[in-house]
């Protein structure tokens, strides 16, 4: 074998269905798994919520790969390692993306999570139906999958904002930037869908001071990272009634743990990081593609910056 890739992930059904299809795709490069004995000798890990002491364990590993869009998982030990770290870029990812905020969306929109509850209580009731072009919806975060999505919504009929730390601009969308605009952004906004990156600026960013300037009865998305929300400052706008209900799709720590509160909590939905994702196919192929060019010397692509 030309090289090792480690597969660093705390999920075993995800570690399985990648090294089925990985051994099977290109036999220069093999997968293994941490206890396995030639893990040792693996200089690209390829990531998915690994070990924070990882580098320790395996010291031959010179390149991190995350398996997903976003390195924040890696945790602040492998982000901070000055290892070059590859991210996963696939274009079906922002067709996912768009397909669940749409769901969610119309989840709120058409009254299904108020038909959920008055299941429960064996309550008929039907409400008004609202057209798209009376929902507002802001989107945080105009990267390339947040341009993906908000211009997804805006062809749907619906009105969007954006709101992203550096001034972009985009047609049919009123956009916002920096401390000063997100006021404005969040005035407004019936609906916001968080999918900013995680950093030192986004962290814990929606907050009580936050959610005190939605209007009342709004409603929250979260496909961005868990670190974004203070979560007891959302249960708390939740239990107020300030805010009508939250979609959470990520979490601090993954799998999210059965005795965490948030499972119990009204008026939130919890759905299993499944916003979106890459098939095996790609992730291998991509990973693989990366290890290459790092035995052959070349420039690795997809690359980012802890701070990105």
């Amino acid at each position: 074998m030309s090289a090792y890739i480690l597969l660093a992930s705390n999920d075993s059904e995800f570690n399985d269905e990648l090294m089925l299809h990985a051994n099977q795709y290109e036999p220069d490069f093999e997968w293994v798994l941490p206890d396995d004995d030639r893990a040792s000798c693996a200089t690209v890990a390829a990531c998915w919520f690994p070990d924070k002491d990882l580098l320790t364990r395996f010291p031959n590993i010179q390149c991190l790969h995350s398996l997903a869009a976003g390195v924040e998982h890696l945790g602040e030990t492998l982000l901070h390692s000055s290892l070059p770290i590859c991210r996963i870029v696939d274009e079906e990812q922002k067709v996912g993306m768009l397909e669940y905020v749409l769901w969610g969306v119309l989840y709120f929109q058409r009254d299904f999570d108020r038909a959920v509850e008055n299941q429960k209580r064996n309550h008929w009731q039907r409400y008004p139906q609202k057209k798209a072009e009376e929902i507002t919806i802001g989107i945080m975060g105009l990267g390339e999958i947040g341009g993906y999505v908000a211009n997804g919504l805006a062809n749907q009929g619906y009105k969007v904002s954006g709101w992203s730390r550096t001034a972009k601009s985009f047609d049919n969308i009123q956009c916002f930037s920096g401390n000063s605009g997100l006021d404005r952004f969040l005035e407004n906004t019936q609906i916001v869908v968080n999918l900013l990156p995680l950093n030192d600026s986004t962290y814990r960013l929606i907050n009580e001071s936050f959610l005190d300037k939605l209007p009342d009865d709004a409603m929250l998305i979260n496909c961005g990272r868990g670190g974004h929300i203070c979560y007891q400052d959302l249960c708390n706008a939740l239990s107020r009634g300030t805010l009508r209900g939250a979609i959470l799709d990520v979490f601090d720590d993954e799998p999210l743990q059965e005795s965490n509160a948030l499972w119990h909590t009204p008026n939130v939905l919890i759905t299993p990081h499944m916003a979106s994702a890459s098939s095996s196919q790609v992730l291998v192929k991509q990973v693989i593609g990366n290890t290459q060019r790092f035995v052959e010397g070349r420039d690795l692509i997809n690359t980012v910056g802890y701070a990105d």
